[in-house]
């Protein structure tokens, strides 16, 4: 962990421990706060028509929600999920080391590059999945304590398909209202995906007893398992040394 995560780290702590202590306060013992942050959305209205047309092995899906290392964990763990890497995506070449994109000044956000086999989980599910479970949408520069615009909510689309197809779910989303605030999850579309650091692959496998891990990460895993059973896999699908 580098020292600005360490230090965001441990405000968060002390944040998240005034608050519980708040809580107990108010509610007289019995708190009130939602820890796990997932809620379960609705699939999208298209998901059928889509999943009818699915007719290639494999297709790419570039999300951004947060630190990659959680997200990465996510669909590592979801079944038809071939391949997840982490990396950099709205940034060019040049900037995409994490040294320079943690300044929060090149464009870029960390981004996992998710290929999939439409026949075993669609488009859908996948975005299904990272709204419910991968990351809070509702903030657009802020993830748990990682704050700035290379923590964004964005999706990266591939194609014009996969930018229609999100803006239409996020605007289904919007209507039911299944979370108190207005989604703040942006699409860019014809951006490039650049591979992270090689100690960056696996890190959620890698370092399971790390405290931002276990706070922040491992319960996303939890929360796939139990939402989506029929998507979870126990065995991550793990990349090792990206390219």
């Amino acid at each position: 962990m580098n020292s600005q995560r360490a230090a965001r780290w441990a405000a968060f702590v002390l944040i998240a421990a005034l608050a519980v202590l708040a809580a107990l306060a108010i509610k007289g013992g019995a708190t009130a706060l939602i820890t796990s942050g997932a809620v379960l959305v609705p699939a999208p209205d298209t998901e059928n028509s889509a999943a009818a047309h699915q007719t290639g092995s494999s297709e790419t899906a570039v999300l951004a929600g947060g630190c990659f290392w959680g997200v990465q964990g996510v669909f590592q763990h979801v079944e038809g999920v071939s391949r997840a890497v982490s990396g950099y995506a709205g940034g060019d070449e040049k900037s995409a080391r994490y040294n320079l994109v943690t300044s929060g000044n090149t464009g870029h956000a960390e981004a996992v590059r998710i290929e999939f086999d439409p026949r075993r989980i669609s488009y859908g599910r996948i975005l299904q999945i990272y709204f419910s479970v991968a990351h809070n949408p509702t903030e657009l520069n802020r993830q748990g304590p990682d704050w700035g615009p290379q923590y964004r909510s964005t999706i990266f689309a591939q194609s014009a398909e996969q930018a229609s197809q999100a803006q239409a779910y996020i605007a289904q989303l919007q209507r039911t209202k299944v979370f108190d605030q207005p989604i703040a999850t942006t699409i860019e579309q014809g951006k490039p995906f650049y591979a992270a650091e090689a100690y960056h692959q696996d890190y959620l496998v890698r370092h399971p007893n790390q405290p931002y891990i276990i706070q922040h990460d491992q319960p996303k895993i939890e929360n796939l398992k139990r939402l989506f059973p029929e998507q979870y896999r126990a065995a991550p699908v793990l990349v090792g040394n990206a390219s």
